[in-house]
């Protein structure tokens, strides 16, 4: 038996202990990640509805039929219970139809590849509602964010005016990472010569962490950045002020950012080259590499004449195999007439019809 003083010790370290969590997760401030609690509530209260009574009658069962209790009932002949089958794999049996149908609902809304219907749970997306692109790039050991739109880039640092739309677009540049931001959405990777797309929108004002939660090498730890949630107002007044900076991003000032770095301090590209984060997608922002679309592009153009040619020689062995069985099926007909011919003068009585039926007569007179 634990003291008491020892178990009130114990529940209050628990508390202090839980008092730092930061429960982000479960307490978000965007729609997507709102709709990813909720999942996870009532997915967790539905496996509980099957733990919690487990847990129950095993304390109960351990305690009721101890050794030492002669009251309860033995009866070491028992075998069977249809009603406690029933229980047993009933109720399990329709939880996971419920998770199951939760799942592919859940599954199909909360795709981040689908664009979003609404701003919260309250409010659908205006029908004139402009939609934030922001290209990002996994590197080692940083995030740099492009907004194509804006002319605009950072290291390190993100922003998005609350209840506008943000589609990211996310790639990588030599090893897969994760980008997460709890507030705003689920994880997504960002895989080298891959895009993947996520689309959320934050619905808070405030300051949100960001990270990799991809292991990515030696500065992993350290690859985190802070994610702004601001009113429209200050969104503008922060797009300004990266345009006032006087640092460039072209491909140059890239291939030196790629490098693989820790702890870079946060920075503002007042203009990008517009055609870099196509070049960082298909790996060719160097100079002289060939980006990897315009290569599939010619394999798919090779490959088209390839079969081209190989259909074009399959069209003529058939041809000919065509001319052939004509050639065959007409020399087969003037066999045919030759010897319904020669059997006509052999025998006149016998016409060419009656061929068949009159065969053994013909031979049998010759």
């Amino acid at each position: 038996m634990i003291p008491l003083f020892a178990r009130r010790g114990f529940a209050v370290f628990s508390a202090i202990l839980l008092a730092g969590c930061n429960t982000v997760v479960m307490n978000p401030s965007g729609d997507i990640a709102s709709q990813q609690s909720h999942l996870i509530w009532v997915s967790t209260l539905l496996m509980l509805l099957i733990i919690i009574p487990v847990i129950f009658l095993t304390i109960l069962f351990a305690w009721r039929y101890r050794k030492n209790n002669t009251s309860a009932k033995y009866d070491p002949d028992w075998d069977h219970s249809t009603q406690l089958e029933l229980v047993i794999w009933g109720a399990p049996l329709l939880i996971i139809i419920a998770l199951g149908l939760i799942t592919w609902i859940s599954t199909h809304t909360l795709d981040p590849y689908r664009k979003l219907s609404r701003l919260d749970e309250n409010r659908p997306i205006p029908a004139n509602a402009k939609v934030l692109n922001v290209e990002v790039v996994a590197l080692d050991w940083k995030w740099l964010f492009i907004y194509p739109d804006l002319g605009i880039a950072t290291v390190n640092e993100l922003a998005a005016p609350i209840d506008v739309p943000v589609r990211f677009k996310i790639t990588a540049s030599n090893v897969m990472n994760s980008f997460f931001i709890p507030a705003l959405a689920g994880q997504i990777y960002a895989m080298p010569g891959m895009q993947t797309t996520l689309n959320a929108v934050i619905n808070k004002p405030g300051e949100f962490d960001g990270f990799s939660a991809n292991y990515s090498g030696a500065g992993f730890s350290d690859m985190r950045f802070k994610f702004h949630g601001m009113s429209t107002q200050n969104f503008e007044q922060w797009v300004q002020a990266a345009k006032a900076k006087t640092q460039t991003l072209d491909r140059a000032t890239y291939l030196k950012l790629e490098k693989p770095s820790e702890r870079e301090p946060v920075r503002h590209y007042a203009s990008v080259d517009a055609d870099l984060y196509h070049a960082i997608l298909n790996r060719c922002v160097a100079t002289g590499e060939v980006c990897m679309d315009r290569m599939m592009m010619s394999d798919a153009k090779a490959n088209a004449r390839a079969y081209a040619a190989s259909d074009a020689k399959m069209d003529f062995s058939n041809l000919f195999t065509q001319r052939l069985e004509q050639d065959n099926a007409a020399r087969t007909a003037r066999l045919l007439a030759y010897l319904d011919a020669d059997i006509c003068k052999a025998s006149p009585e016998v016409s060419p019809e009656a061929f068949p039926a009159a065969l053994p007569l013909i031979i049998g007179s010759k």
